[in-house]
């Protein structure tokens, strides 16, 4: 099965020059942990997540409405295609340690693939549970 079977294609994304503040707001809309940061054309920058607001800028007390979302976002992420294989993605995700991962083609986000995505297909269900496992194991580590 391919990353285009399971994804979503419905991305909320936020642009690098916008506010934490912003960012904060529709994570919380759209009940989502992470915001893929997209250039004017659509193309990757970044990711931001919940915990990112909290601990670069929140916990550094600065002013969520005054930083932008490019002085905290996490560059060089991890991402897969919509014709990579599922597992591939699930390696993907264990090695990054994250749990949701943006899907690319020609540089532009198309979708999300999440680690429920996977665990909700029943034929990768074992996949997603080492994931986690994975990820869970390398957290008590740290």
């Amino acid at each position: 099965m391919q990353v285009r079977d399971l994804m979503s294609p419905n991305i909320i994304s936020v642009a690098p020059d916008e506010s934490a503040a912003l960012a904060a707001r529709l994570l919380k809309r759209y009940n989502v942990g992470s915001l893929p940061v997209c250039g004017e054309g659509g193309d990757l920058r970044g990711i931001l997540t919940d915990r990112d607001i909290v601990t670069r800028c929140v916990a550094a007390e600065e002013d969520p409405g005054k930083v932008k979302v490019r002085d905290i976002m996490s560059r060089g992420c991890a991402c897969v295609y919509p014709e990579d294989d599922v597992r591939e993605a699930s390696r993907m995700m264990a090695s990054a340690q994250v749990r949701r991962l943006p899907v690319t083609e020609e540089g532009k986000v198309v979708g999300i693939i999440t680690l429920g995505d996977i665990a909700l297909s029943q034929a990768y269900d074992m996949e997603a549970s080492k994931t986690l496992a994975d990820i869970s194991d390398n957290i008590k580590r740290r």
